[in-house]
């Protein structure tokens, strides 16, 4: 049984759910301790929680340690079940980070699954449903299986409620890709979505944004709903490339937050992955190294490397024989990802 050490690296929640998905696509038993233990509040909260949950429902698992709070988890995987699958958080913790806890092991399933996830969908700290929709799951397709989602409801913090829906159509065999060349910037768009709010706030981050970057407004929308349980706000700026990637940079209104520095704050991450030169941007890039993994290789180029990133490889390379190779190049990181020698 392999034993992880939870408070390793970063210490947090993608430890445990790094794990939990090698755990399915490998069928390897896993222990560990610590969990979350460099977070605030440590151990599995509901979010956690109804990762581990899922999980266990697509794997058939055994299970020991699953409740809220606890801080050690035994987890052993039986036989991945597709099909239609619903899980349902219970507070505002991220639905995206659940589904993508279970889709290495559905996407190379032996049947294609129906997935509903309910939570939230546009949480800071968490890729929003847009992140997963137009930049994961793209790159995820260009590997072999087709997996798309749609969203039924948005879900801010603190209410959550959000919802969306997954289609995933598993392949035999995950193949690496090449993802170095970014190419010239095509494309760019703006949206600023207020649910349960004023619409002044989106004209105000639309305003910043179009001061800061120098766009032209005909690329930026408002979108007002009341598709939502509660109140809330995003601001998404979306950069697409000559060799088809897409990229979002997101600020996430919340209390003491001026709509001006929600707008800065994507506008910040935008910049810094257009002066890169890379074709892949930091958050995106540690959640491309699970899977190029579970294909045997691949190589991109990442705007930058965080330290969730270090320690998912090491995550990684606990279930895995695969080397992470990384190099600085002039305005990014080249990351190589090979069978072990």
């Amino acid at each position: 049984m392999i034993r992880i050490d939870g408070s390793s690296g970063e210490g947090g929640g993608q430890i445990l759910r790094s794990s939990l998905s090698l755990s399915l696509a490998t069928g390897k038993a896993f222990r560990i301790e610590n969990i979350r233990a460099k977070r605030e509040r440590p151990g599995l909260l509901r979010q956690h929680l109804t990762a581990v949950l899922a999980a266990s429902e697509i794997g058939a698992a055994e299970v020991d340690g699953a409740t809220l709070g606890s801080k050690t988890l035994t987890f052993v995987p039986g036989t991945v079940r597709p099909g239609k699958h619903r899980f349902v958080i219970g507070t505002a913790g991220s639905s995206t980070l659940v589904f993508q806890t279970i889709l290495s092991a559905l996407m190379m399933a032996s049947g294609p699954s129906h997935i509903t996830i309910e939570g939230g969908t546009h949480n800071q700290a968490a890729p929003p449903f847009d992140f997963l929709e137009k930049c994961f799951l793209p790159v995820i397709n260009k590997l072999g299986p087709k997996v798309s989602v749609n969203l039924a409801r948005y879900g801010f913090y603190p209410a959550g409620g959000g919802c969306f829906t997954a289609t995933v159509e598993p392949c035999d065999h995950l193949s690496a890709i090449d993802l170095t060349e970014r190419g010239e910037i095509t494309r760019r768009s703006v949206l600023a979505v207020v649910a349960n709010l004023s619409p002044a706030i989106a004209r105000r981050e639309i305003d910043t944004v179009s001061h800061l970057l120098n766009w032209d407004r005909e690329c930026m929308q408002l979108v007002e709903t009341r598709n939502s349980v509660g109140p809330g706000n995003v601001v998404l700026i979306e950069v697409g490339t000559s060799t088809g990637m897409t990229e979002l940079f997101c600020g996430f209104g919340r209390l003491g937050a001026s709509a001006e520095s929600v707008a800065t704050e994507a506008v910040k991450e935008a910049r810094a992955y257009i002066a890169s030169e890379a074709a892949v941007g930091e958050h995106l890039a540690d959640q491309l190294l699970l899977p190029f993994a579970l294909a045997g290789g691949g190589v991109f180029t990442a705007s930058k490397l965080n330290r969730h990133a270090r320690t998912n490889m090491d995550v990684v390379s606990t279930f895995l024989p695969v080397r992470f190779e990384t190099r600085e190049e002039s305005g990014y990181t080249k990351v190589e990802v090979s069978p072990a020698t």
